[in-house]
């Protein structure tokens, strides 16, 4: 081990100090011996004897013999500690010389600072940067923070990236290599630098989010592709930046796809020039809803019904816009023929009527006339009622098939938002989402008001306990409050009520959604106030008021009342028509006042009542949990439509479960065999094919297992024996379309209450 440099000088010092004094009482011995020599030699009379004088020099050479010796012996150590000290310095040269060349060997970049850190030393790899950068290299002595700057100024370092995840700093060099430099203090309070060169690393990572991107870009043309609407995405410069196959096909030229294309090169220019004013609002900021005839490929005019929504970045300048364009021909060519159907009719009526005037005088002899007349009116009358009824009873029918494509693509879009890529994909993913929220919220009002005049929905009148209810509604309506910089204040009730807790719901949601709406700014509340022998819910809002002459038509359909200053709505007019019927069917009184420019109110009066003892079951309440993870979970998906399948693989997949997907119960058990495989849960569709249904399904399955597995039973069928049945059979009941996070909850519910299967 090498002597400390300092150690080896002291050593040396104290040996030739000890050897001066050795000499010193050396030669003053040898005085002393001279000197009584001399004495004993000299004359007689006053010296002392002889013999005494002889002995005692030779005690006093003795005396020198042994202070000679011990000057050798010291003067031998002396040269010892010298060999050592050489050895020393050599073994420390060599250490030295060693760990330059330890350094020098290192890949990384290295620096070593004292503890007043001030740079000491560094190796070759560092000082390349510099002399790439054309820089001269830091001298020894620098202090850490002018090397930092010195950086910066001179442009070596080109970017810096902070992770708070990360165990060092992130730099982009001049030479456009990536290093991450860490910092290591040494145990006499200085400080070593390292540079790691990541290029390859950061490359690598590069190449997996552009594979990523790729990915979640062809998700998101398989989506727009299934949509029925002309879909595309125009920037700043009214080129085409994005466009699904609908679009393509339409606009196409000579099989050309009109991507990257500008406006006026894609359209004729007559049109280019009729669209330009929109096209323009949209490029202001505005958002564009018009109606438009165009020709299509085979020369025919189309009634489109085109959408343009400004899209902006993140300093809120307008950088294109999207496109939705739908074909309405068929929808105007309907009303086209009610409205001269209408017109017929009151030609008709003005002809019968002035046929009746004509005959007044002759009424007794017309009478049978007119009552033949008038029993052919009310056979008409009864068969249009009859008409009506039948389309409404079809159309909420139906709403299994119409809702199925909406949940498939709903579940591609969720699984979709789960993904992470770049701001221009997200955000074409976001708007997707959005016109699938706009569809399913038109779909779902109009099958809702279809089901209501149909009388295919049953209130199911129960007492039940106002606090839950209102905390959900609450809850829920409080987010969408907030994206629109509202405040939603809540009066928490736990009186007892007799009523329909799901059609009650509806109503209040509907009323909290007309005043977050139409109120631009202030507060909502949401509470209650008791009556004798009832409870008034309330919904406040500070919005722009109603008229008083327009409070007996808000609740028409379709008629909408639309406030000066309030924001743009997209709805058709049906929430509050749908309360009133709602309201009809359970016997429940609403009213409404308003002042304008102040704000509005809406109450239902429900009637107070008892909870009776509730009977066993199985079924659970699903509260909102935390989400504590579903990774790992074994999951089945029942359902007859293959895009819904492949929606929900991808979405649970997503959520870190392990999916088999079948569209019948042959094909699940070609797959696996359902007796002795492991699950943790299934998801079933209630309407399978071949008059199958997913109640069948599951109750094979189950019966013949050990121990029955927990279902989830999806459907968008309403009807209250539907749902008795199933709420008798102990599965959770989800109406289509479904809300990936009620989804997701409902599963880490069912599934942290269960123990999971052996893998």
């Amino acid at each position: 081990m090498p002597v400390p440099r300092n150690e080896q000088s002291q050593s040396e010092t104290s040996l030739l100090q000890r050897v001066d004094t050795l000499e010193a009482d050396n030669e003053r011995l040898r005085k002393i011996c001279d000197a009584l020599i001399v004495r004993v030699e000299s004359g007689a009379a006053q010296k002392p004897e002889p013999y005494a004088a002889f002995e005692h020099s030779v005690v006093l050479a003795e005396q020198v013999r042994e202070r000679t010796e011990a000057l050798s012996q010291a003067m031998e150590e002396l040269r010892d500690s010298n060999k050592a000290l050489n050895r020393a310095r050599e073994e420390e040269e060599t250490t030295r010389q060693r760990l330059s060349d330890a350094i020098e060997s290192i890949a990384d970049g290295f620096v070593l600072f004292d503890n007043c850190h001030q740079l000491i030393q560094s190796n070759s790899r560092f000082r390349s940067y510099w002399r790439y950068a054309g820089v001269e290299i830091p001298a020894p002595g620098t202090d850490i923070d002018t090397v930092w700057q010195l950086a910066l100024e001179s442009g070596l370092i080109v970017e810096e990236h902070r992770e708070p995840d990360s165990d060092g700093v992130v730099l982009l060099l001049s030479n456009d290599r990536w290093v991450q430099m860490t910092e290591r203090p040494t145990r006499e309070g200085g400080l070593v630098v390292l540079y790691s060169d990541i290029t390859d690393v950061k490359n690598s990572e590069m190449a997996r989010r552009i594979k990523a991107l790729e990915e979640s870009e062809r998700w998101v043309r398989v989506v727009t592709d299934h949509v029925p609407a002309l879909i595309a995405y125009v920037g700043a410069d009214l080129s085409i930046q994005f466009c699904n196959q609908v679009y393509e096909a339409w606009y196409g030229l000579n099989g050309e796809s009109p991507l990257g294309k500008r406006l006026e090169h894609v359209h004729s220019e007559e049109l280019y020039h009729r669209l330009l004013p929109q096209m323009l609002e949209a490029l202001a900021g505005n958002n564009v809803n018009f109606e438009f005839e165009e020709m299509d490929g085979q020369g025919q005019v189309r009634h489109m019904m085109r959408s343009y929504v400004a899209n902006f970045d993140e300093q809120g300048d307008v950088i294109g816009f999207f496109v939705l364009i739908r074909d309405i021909t068929e929808r105007r060519k309907t009303a086209l023929a009610l409205e001269q159907a209408y017109d017929d009719l009151e030609c008709r009526i003005e002809e019968r009527t002035s046929a009746l005037t004509e005959v007044n005088n002759q009424l007794r002899q017309e009478i049978s006339e007119r009552a033949s007349a008038e029993a052919r009116l009310q056979e008409a009358k009864q068969e249009a009622e009859k008409a009506n009824l039948s389309k409404t009873k079809f159309l909420a029918a139906v709403s299994h098939d119409l809702l199925q494509p909406l949940n498939a693509a709903r579940l591609f879009t969720s699984a979709l938002l789960e993904q992470s890529f770049g701001p221009k994909a997200e955000g074409l993913v976001h708007s997707v989402s959005t016109s699938l929220d706009d569809v399913e919220s038109l779909l779902g009002t109009l099958v809702d008001i279809s089901k209501l005049d149909a009388g295919v929905i049953k209130p199911d009148v129960t007492a039940f306990d106002l606090r839950d209810l209102l905390n959900n509604i609450a809850r829920e309506c409080q987010q969408m409050a907030i994206a629109e910089n509202l405040s939603l204040d809540f009066v928490a009730s736990s009186a007892i009520v007799v009523s329909d807790s799901q059609l009650l719901a509806r109503i209040l949601r509907n009323f909290l959604t007309n005043a977050i709406r139409y109120t631009s700014s202030g507060r909502i509340l949401l509470g209650c106030r008791r009556q004798a022998g009832h409870v008034v819910l309330q919904v406040w809002d500070t919005g722009p008021g109603i008229p008083q002459d327009k409070l007996s038509e808000i609740f028409q359909e379709f008629k909408r009342i639309r406030p000066e200053g309030s924001r743009p709505d997209k709805g058709l007019g049906l929430g509050l028509a749908i309360v009133d019927k709602i309201a009809r069917m359970l016997g429940h009184e609403i009213a409404v006042s308003s002042v304008e420019g102040k704000g509005s109110v809406f109450s239902v009066r429900v009637p107070l009542g008892k909870l009776m003892p509730r009977r066993a079951t199985t079924e659970k309440t699903l509260d909102v949990a935390a989400d504590h993870g579903l990774g790992g979970a074994r999951i089945w998906v029942i359902d007859n439509d293959h895009a819904i399948c492949e929606g929900m693989r991808i979405l649970l997949e997503g959520w870190e479960c392990r999916v088999t997907a079948a569209t019948s119960l042959a094909e699940l058990e070609r797959q696996l065999d359902p007796v002795v495989s492991p699950v943790d849960l299934i998801l079933a569709d209630y309407h399978l094919d071949n008059d199958e249904t997913g109640v069948d399904a599951v109750a094979s399955i189950n019966k013949r297992r050990q121990n029955p597995v927990p279902v989830v039973m999806i459907t968008a069928n309403y009807t209250n024996e539907l749902k008795q049945h199933i709420r008798e059979l102990g599965y959770v009941l989800m109406n289509k379309p479904v809300k990936p996070l009620k989804l997701r909850s409902t599963l880490n519910h069912m599934i942290s209450g269960h123990p999971r299967a052996p893998h």
